[in-house]
């Protein structure tokens, strides 16, 4: 941290929670569950292995938008189900997990691919940069609105399998999958089970604008340095796509984790995210950490954490999954 920079946790957030926003999205939602999911599985030989078997999804979204990723189970001859289910949520330049190592650990794990994404492009493409500022100052059609619904909607996938447990569902990712994480847990506050979100990005838009020239968040700045008569509009909108304005809907326990030197995802932004929580909480802050919110210390507890949530059946956790 700066000298000038105040401990993490003494900043205090400019975001403001909106009155009708769980009526926005409450209507979105309502909107969503009116379409009919039409999940598709196809087994793909090639990327499985004697432990697990590996299949690309499609399933419907908002606005009908057809939604890919991948879907990795154990083979029953390896591990017999019921199975736990996982979701893995993407960064914002990366592309959706593949999730096998998640799988031979027991996990019904699914990789998200929201809209933009690899084989999730086709109707919908903003590019990167872009997807952030997409649409910014119109709530309704905002690239996000989509973004956030698609992956809460893969919770819908996971529950379609009868594999899967419906009473141990999880979701994990780093940041945007960490973004990812906390909307998905609050949209599906009924469902999610636990949740660990590492450096959450989408918390604080405009507080981590103001505190890092770094992007994807220098892309509000680059555009409200063309249209500064926006910023107002900015703000307004952004306050229906922040992280901390759901965080008060998760019900689940979470895992919060934040390196205290990220110069991306300020570590101030996930601190005010922690308090605007009301379910059970765990913050992990690791010191000379930047960006990757110290995941070579931090998995391990990551694993644990979701395992002793979900309980997964496994031969042996491996150290480091695949998580996007």
């Amino acid at each position: 941290m700066t000298a000038t920079r105040k401990p993490p946790e003494e900043h205090q957030t400019s975001v403001v929670r909106p009155p009708d926003f769980d009526e926005f999205w409450g209507a979105i939602m309502a909107e969503v569950n009116e379409i009919p999911l039409d999940p598709a599985m196809e087994h793909v030989p090639m990327r499985s292995t004697d432990e697990v078997d590996v299949y690309e999804i499609h399933y419907n979204s908002l606005d009908n938008v057809r939604i890919a990723g991948w879907y990795c189970r154990p083979k029953e001859s390896y591990i017999k189900p019921p199975y736990p289910a996982l979701l893995l949520v993407p960064g914002y330049v990366s592309e959706p997990t593949l999730p096998k190592s998640w799988a031979k650990m027991g996990y019904a794990a699914v990789g998200v691919a929201p809209r933009g994404k690899l084989r999730s492009n086709g109707q919908f493409n903003p590019g990167y940069p872009n997807l952030l500022t997409h649409n910014m100052i119109d709530r309704n059609t905002y690239s996000y609105r989509g973004f956030y619904v698609d992956a809460a909607r893969a919770v819908d996938f996971a529950l379609s399998r009868p594999e899967v447990d419906p009473a141990r569902v999880g979701v994990h990712g780093s940041s945007q999958g960490g973004a990812l994480t906390i909307t998905t847990a609050a949209l599906r506050n009924e469902v999610i089970t636990v949740g660990a979100a590492g450096a959450p990005y989408l918390c604080g838009f405009m507080d981590a604008a103001s505190l890092t020239h770094s992007y994807p968040y220098e892309e509000i700045n680059d555009y409200l340095r063309v249209h500064p008569d926006h910023e107002q509009q900015v703000r307004e909108t952004l306050n229906y796509f922040d992280g901390i304005n759901f965080a008060p809907q998760i019900k689940c326990p979470m895992l919060v984790y934040v390196g205290l030197e990220d110069d991306v995802c300020p570590p101030e932004t996930g601190y005010d995210l922690v308090k605007a929580m009301e379910c059970p909480t765990e913050l992990i802050a690791t010191p000379r950490c930047a960006h990757d919110a110290g995941r070579k210390w931090v998995m391990p507890k990551v694993e644990e954490f979701l395992n002793g949530h979900l309980k997964p059946a496994a031969a042996e956790l491996h150290a480091e999954p695949t998580v996007g």
